[in-house]
């Protein structure tokens, strides 16, 4: 039987299943996700609409938009309907949305809690697939003076240089500093190895009459902090 499925265009739909019109007429936060999706892809393919097509992309990123964000062009492009260019298109409002986070982070510049730190470094090393270690380096207002990557290393670690952590910090006339890494395994238990290196950073630190706030492990969705845990 030959197939007489067409392309079902958006064009075709009742205006208020239209997700452009939709969006005119009740604002952005009325659409869904798949909706948002769909106006940045334009059309679905022989058998689905636009919407259809962005809700199953969006079920096989199990709904998350993180999740989604992470997929490569080649690994869209597996979608029927989905070419290069409306994968780019997918990936590049991803990667706005997440750096608009980050610069929203940014601006809270006062640290006044291990959760302001979080949302702060989050969108900076949450979702890596490697482990980093970072200084935030702060006055006396606890006002960030200077975020600072000190080390990156693989899954299994990274080498933190203490002398390099001091030597910013008296350079930046910092008086504290907060600690944080990412554990890409998504584990918020810290290690031997972790509490060994705040404490080593810890002392070293006072000698300079500089304080350790906090140390936060990072990952996608949350994070531990020695100070909450009293292991400062």
């Amino acid at each position: 039987m030959e197939e007489n499925v067409q392309r079902i265009n958006l064009k075709s739909w009742a205006e208020d299943d239209r997700p452009r019109e939709k969006l005119l007429s009740k604002g952005k936060l009325a659409l869904s996700d798949s909706e948002l999706i769909a106006i940045l892809i334009g059309s679905g393919n022989r058998e689905e609409t636009a919407v259809e097509l962005s809700k199953r992309i969006l079920a096989a990123s199990q709904n998350n938009l993180s999740t989604l964000g992470k997929l490569s062009v080649s690994q869209l492009c597996k979608f029927k309907g989905i070419g290069q260019a409306k994968a780019i298109s997918i990936i590049a409002a991803l990667e706005i949305g997440r750096r608009r986070r980050l610069a929203e982070a940014q601006e809270r510049v006062k640290i006044s809690s291990s959760r302001s730190v979080f949302e702060l470094m989050q969108p900076i090393i949450g979702e890596l697939p490697h482990e980093e270690f970072w200084i935030i380096y702060l006055n006396n207002s606890n006002k960030v003076i200077d975020q600072f990557q000190l080390s990156k290393g693989g899954i299994t670690g990274t080498l933190v240089d203490v002398r390099l952590t001091l030597k910013k910090a008296l350079e930046l006339g910092a008086t504290s500093l907060i600690l944080a890494h990412n554990h890409p395994s998504g584990t918020l238990k810290p290690s031997e190895a972790d509490k060994k290196l705040t404490q080593k950073l810890k002392i070293a630190s006072e000698s300079l009459d500089i304080k350790i706030l906090d140390h936060l492990i990072v990952t996608e969705m949350s994070y531990f902090s020695f100070a909450d845990e009293a292991l400062l």
